[in-house]
């Protein structure tokens, strides 16, 4: 079923897909050369992006902030505009290719909700020269305002020019944003960006991942200029949880897991697909399984990740198809087997609308079920053979901290996954897999380690190395009762 679907995403790219990305990787070149002295590619690269936008609310903005892009006038409002005209190229582009996904697997979505009059706290592009909203008391919070002015230094000696003192000028606003519960998303977002451009410009000048690079950088932008997701209260919702699968991200300064689920409302309604996540900001001495120890204020949802329960929750506060977890309010519940819920309910279940700043081709994750053998290309790459159309399985996605790896994927016979758009491309990331392994079938979860390590050869290695977060944690109770 799944490969009669796939089908329809051989028919090429969505009109105008290929010309809005060449736009943005413009952009992006100037951003690593740095916007400090602009020459005629930099001025050819944003004029392109206003001439994109020329059409839309931000055209007049757009315009004024290139002419200050390319003479040397940049204020924070200006940086604000120019991320702002970014990210709606790379939303656009997002919403082409998820229209033309949700049409392939015949997929419903709810639309997304515009925001009630008086509930918005203003919009980043109706910005004064200091970058507040227009209408509302300037936000000169040290966090924000040390963050703006950062990025602002930043965009201007560009990714090649970002030297020692400059990246070490990061732990300023990081800290103060951090004494803020609402500015720690930034401060996590600016501490990640500064540690990949210390390490990733000092090991190979020449090799820069301009996009994300620059996806970071505006994504900051943004959050220090007021932009968020959730503009409206939060939805309570109860209901049966029933877990899909988790996707694990681990960076130097971050542990986070998402998991995807059907939600079954409570009273009977549309099955819902749902994301939580729970995050923790951690050190790069804490790798692979280690990391969940980060997460162990949430022990019903790692519990039911582990033992692949589901659960029930009450009144738990959701964003469209976001659940803002709150342990206290979820019990756990029977068994559930993440193949048989996608079997049975996937393929009728109502996605949620993509939050604006969540709109980027890189964020599409869409959960499927695919059965079929897994071969390997002529590179020797695996791919998922669904009866005559294969797809591409993301083996670099797979997190240290559970148990897939590329050997038991090349055994597989069923998979849950997300649908993810890569450089061009389709793939598919392996979350859960089934596999013949000896002439019996095993089953393996990227939450399988969540309340501790399985594999006994795991376990003993993890046991050997210490145990990093404990040793952390100890060292941080010694300082603090000095």
């Amino acid at each position: 079923m799944l490969a009669a679907h796939l089908t329809q995403l051989d028919d090429g790219l969505p009109p105008g897909l290929a010309e809005t990305l060449a736009v943005v990787d413009g952009v992006d070149d100037t951003l690593t050369r740095g916007l400090a002295r602009p020459g005629e590619p930099d001025a050819a690269a944003w004029a392109a992006l206003a001439a994109a936008v020329g059409g839309t609310p931000l055209a007049e903005r757009a315009a004024e902030a290139v002419r200050a892009a390319t003479t040397g006038a940049l204020t924070d409002a200006h940086l604000a505009v120019l991320a702002g005209a970014r990210a709606a190229l790379l939303g656009a582009a997002h919403d082409a290719l998820l229209h033309r996904l949700d049409e392939a697997l015949h997929r419903s979505r709810s639309p997304w909700a515009t925001t009630p009059p008086g509930s918005a706290t203003g919009s980043p592009f109706d910005a004064t020269p200091s970058g507040s909203p227009s209408g509302t008391a300037p936000d000169d919070s040290p966090g924000r305002a040390g963050a703006r002015a950062w990025l602002h230094e930043l965009a201007l000696a560009g990714w090649r020019g970002a030297d020692h003192e400059l990246l070490s000028g990061v732990a300023a606003p990081v800290e103060a944003a951090l004494g803020v519960p609402a500015l720690r998303r930034l401060a996590v977002l600016l501490d990640g960006l500064a540690a990949e451009l210390r390490t990733g410009v000092a090991a190979d000048p020449a090799r820069v991942p301009a996009r994300r690079w620059a996806d970071l950088w505006a994504r900051a932008v943004l959050l220090t200029a007021g932009a968020a997701d959730e503009t409206a209260p939060p939805e309570p919702v109860s209901g049966r949880l029933l877990p899909l699968g988790v996707d694990v991200h681990e960076h130097d300064t971050a542990f986070q897991a998402q998991l995807h689920a059907l939600l079954e409302p409570a009273g009977g309604g549309t099955v819902r697909l749902v994301r939580v996540t729970v995050a923790a900001a951690k050190v790069a001495t804490i790798v692979g399984p280690a990391g969940w120890r980060l997460l162990e204020a949430y022990p019903v949802l790692l519990k039911a990740l582990a033992e692949r329960r589901s659960v029930t929750v009450t009144d738990m506060p959701a964003h469209g198809g976001d659940l803002r977890w709150v342990d206290e309010r979820a019990a756990l519940g029977d068994p559930a087997d993440p193949f048989a819920t996608a079997r049975v309910l996937l393929a009728d279940a109502t996605a949620a609308a993509t939050p604006p700043l969540q709109r980027h081709p890189a964020a599409i994750a869409e959960p499927v079920l695919a059965e079929g053998r897994v071969t390997r290309d002529g590179d020797g790459a695996l791919l998922v053979d669904l009866g005559g159309r294969t797809i591409p399985l993301a083996t670099d996605r797979l997190p240290a901290a559970g148990p897939l790896t590329p050997a038991l994927l090349a055994a597989a016979t069923a998979c849950v996954g997300l649908l993810r758009w890569d450089d061009g491309r389709w793939l598919l990331q392996p979350l859960a897999v089934r596999a013949a392994v000896r002439k019996q079938t095993v089953e393996a979860h990227n939450g399988d380690w969540a309340c501790g390590v399985t594999d006994a050869k795991v376990a003993k290695a993890e046991a050997r190395a210490g145990d990093a977060v404990a040793v952390l944690r100890e060292r941080a109770g010694r300082l603090l009762r000095r």
